[in-house]
């Protein structure tokens, strides 16, 4: 499939199975009358693989070492890329952000590393299924950055477009996604 094919698949797997309308409350505080719930794209077979292929192609030139993010909405999409980057000969690892620490067993906050394993010196990508004003990302940012790694690129599956873009520009961090919320609005 070419990837405007893949592309225009994924927006109708995320139209149908992850945005809807009704009022809600969005993890910025904000109240809205559309949202997008990832999760039920990012678990379905065609949807992960898609949102794999597209994230790998997007991050093709980085020379990115480890992808992950916040904890939950990075977790499947960083399995899915790192288990396609294998398959593709250009492993790029994953981890995921604990939004709080373990109170138990290693107590660690970054999880997917291995005993040993770093991300000082790497190059990193955060990852999100969706984005409204960045603050989530950069909470992961601030992680991996106190863990030595440096950010690369913030990229998520849907920009809500409400205040991220600007407010990683202001944080000095650069940002895509692939898709934004007017495209499914202005359907």
């Amino acid at each position: 499939m070419s990837k405007s094919a893949s592309r225009a698949r994924l927006a109708d797997i995320i139209r149908n199975r992850s945005f809807g309308r009704g009022e809600i409350t969005l993890a910025s505080g904000r109240k809205s009358d559309f949202y997008f719930n990832l999760k039920p794209t990012m678990l379905d077979p065609e949807g992960a693989a898609l949102l794999a292929e597209l994230t790998y192609e997007a991050l093709r030139d980085e020379q990115v070492d480890f992808i992950g993010g916040l904890e939950m909405g990075a977790v499947p999409l960083a399995g899915a890329i790192a288990q396609l980057s294998w398959l593709k000969n250009h492993p790029i690892a994953a981890f995921f952000v604990r939004k709080k620490p373990k109170e138990h067993g290693a107590k660690l906050a970054i999880e997917g590393l291995a005993k040993g394993e770093s991300l000082a010196g790497k190059r990193c990508v955060i990852v999100e299924d969706v984005t409204t004003t960045g603050g989530s990302a950069i909470k992961a940012v601030e992680a991996v950055r106190e863990s030595g790694a440096e950010i690369v690129l913030v990229l998520t599956m849907v920009d809500r477009e409400e205040g991220a873009t600007e407010a990683f520009a202001e944080a000095g961090l650069p940002f895509r996604s692939l898709y934004k919320a007017s495209e499914f609005l202005n359907r």
